[in-house]
């Protein structure tokens, strides 16, 4: 990220607001942060966590997909450098009444924020068993995804976590070291809270905010995820975007970013042993020509 003393950050996915505790300090004394999440419970504990910096702290309880007319409202028209952390929260997964987590009993919920319509019990109860299928194989890349919507289907209505994964164990057995819920429950997570469209929609305009020199760091925890960054990055590095036999350019396509890390960085094996959720992220960069 570079942090400098004057410069403008955002934090798309604020969380408990360690990333923006670590890019404040690196940029004291004048660094400033536009911080977002949906959860009010992460921006409680955000608020408490970065009560030191003052005024230097924006939050905002949206999605980061409203970061232009966020960052417009503190009359910032370009940043020099923002944060995307995908996925779910550890704070999230720890609290069983938010419904993430199949290791401890809640209600199927999986909703970020309280503006979320549906919650994965609505997905999982009303779906007809091919849609169902579809989320599951789509979403969670889960090969037994038509074995567990059957399950699904004929034991409905299913309202507790522990109640799903247990469903889910039955239908196929544990092979894997992985629980055999991982996959579906992170497909009905995405699905819940449409993470891939938001995704989609808040990397150009994050790309587009950046200032020349600024970077772009986005942090992914699935292949799904992973993707959707690596191609916008690969797209955007170069200049011309035409299909490769076709002789002459015609798109009048230029690169807007120099890809930073052409291979993601990963948490290397000391991390992972002193914090497991490390295991799947990988680190993409991206800098503003």
């Amino acid at each position: 990220m570079q942090p400098k003393p004057t410069g403008r950050y955002i934090d798309g996915t604020l969380g408990a607001g360690g990333h923006s505790a670590a890019i404040l300090e690196a940029s004291a004394p004048g660094g400033e942060i536009l911080g977002f999440d949906l959860d009010p419970q992460a921006l409680a504990l955000a608020q408490e966590r970065l009560a030191e910096f003052g005024a230097r702290v924006h939050i905002r309880q949206a999605s980061y997909s409203t970061m232009r007319e966020e960052a417009a409202q503190l009359g910032w028209q370009s940043v020099d450098g923002i944060l995307l952390d995908f996925g779910v929260s550890s704070m999230q997964l720890d609290t069983p009444d938010r419904g993430f987590s199949f290791l401890q009993d809640g209600p199927l919920d999986m909703r970020f924020g309280p503006q979320a319509t549906q919650s994965a019990a609505d997905l999982v109860n009303t779906l007809d068993e091919a849609e169902l299928a579809e989320i599951i194989y789509l979403y969670g890349e889960e090969r037994n995804s038509r074995r567990i919507a059957r399950v699904i289907v004929h034991h409905r209505p299913i309202h507790r976590t522990k109640e799903l994964a247990d469903l889910i164990q039955s239908a196929v057995g544990r092979k894997e070291r992985i629980h055999p819920g991982t996959r579906t429950f992170q497909a009905l997570r995405i699905a819940v809270n449409k993470e891939l469209e938001t995704i989609e929609t808040v990397i150009p305009i994050a790309a587009s905010l950046l200032k020349p020199g600024g970077r772009l760091a986005i942090i992914s925890f699935h292949s799904l995820e992973d993707r959707l960054v690596k191609e916008y990055f690969r797209r955007e590095s170069t200049d011309c975007i035409c299909p490769p036999r076709q002789p002459i350019c015609t798109c009048n396509h230029k690169a807007s970013l120099r890809e930073l890390n052409r291979k993601p960085i990963e948490a290397d094996e000391f991390e992972k042993q002193a914090n497991s959720r490390a295991r799947s992220a990988k680190l993409r960069i991206a800098e503003k020509l």
